[in-house]
């Protein structure tokens, strides 16, 4: 029996993007299926389960977030712009564009653009509310960005973002990241380590 892993993230989360090509790499190398889900964290889960966006923290819990972010980005060698200029932003239509590269090409495909989304908001000061940025990113990623724009206007893929943020809150997911292994919810780019674990322990029993 194949280990799953299920990866809950926001585009504009930067741990996700701090985690997001570990988990990749982890689910790979365990040979785990992953399935990602990108779900509205900061207008919808948040008020829902007692989360607080960042601009409504105290200073303190803000300052603590720059020098962590800061932390990891260094410890994990990837380059991080701790306040870019884009940001916070409306992710909606990027969602729905890697909504519909998961359900159309493949979630290989659609976990490549996710990942080249949140380097361009962290990393190349990338307006995602754009529709010629994230044109460029699809292609960046190997897509057809037209089609895949053009696609992601189909009320549709809103609705299913929408069911799939209401199924994560009745899951109890709180965070960005959070990965599902079994019963177990791993909340921040910082378990990945328990969720490598988990994901070994699962295949030594197959």
């Amino acid at each position: 029996m194949t280990a799953k892993i299920d990866y809950y993230f926001g585009l504009t989360s930067p741990w996700s993007y701090l985690g997001h090509n570990n988990v990749v790499k982890i689910a790979t190398e365990t040979k785990s299926t992953i399935t990602p889900y990108e779900v509205s964290f900061r207008s919808t889960i948040f008020g829902k389960t007692g989360g607080v966006p960042v601009h409504k923290r105290a200073p303190e819990r803000q300052k603590y977030r720059l020098q962590e972010l800061a932390r990891w980005s260094n410890h994990l060698k990837l380059p991080l712009n701790i306040r870019p200029k884009y940001w916070p932003n409306d992710e909606t239509t990027a969602a729905n564009m890697f909504i519909v590269v998961r359900e159309t090409v493949s979630t290989k495909a659609a976990l490549e653009f996710a990942g080249c989304t949140m380097h361009g908001v962290w990393c190349e000061e990338q307006d995602i509310t754009d529709k010629q940025t994230l044109l460029k990113i699809a292609h960046s990623a190997g897509l057809d960005g037209k089609a895949i724009i053009e696609e992601a206007e189909n009320p549709k893929w809103a609705a299913l973002r929408k069911s799939q943020t209401d199924a994560a809150i009745e899951r109890s997911i709180f965070g960005a990241p959070s990965y599902c292994v079994e019963d177990q919810i791993y909340w921040g780019q910082d378990r990945l380590d328990f969720v490598e674990r988990h994901l070994r322990r699962l295949n030594q029993k197959a």
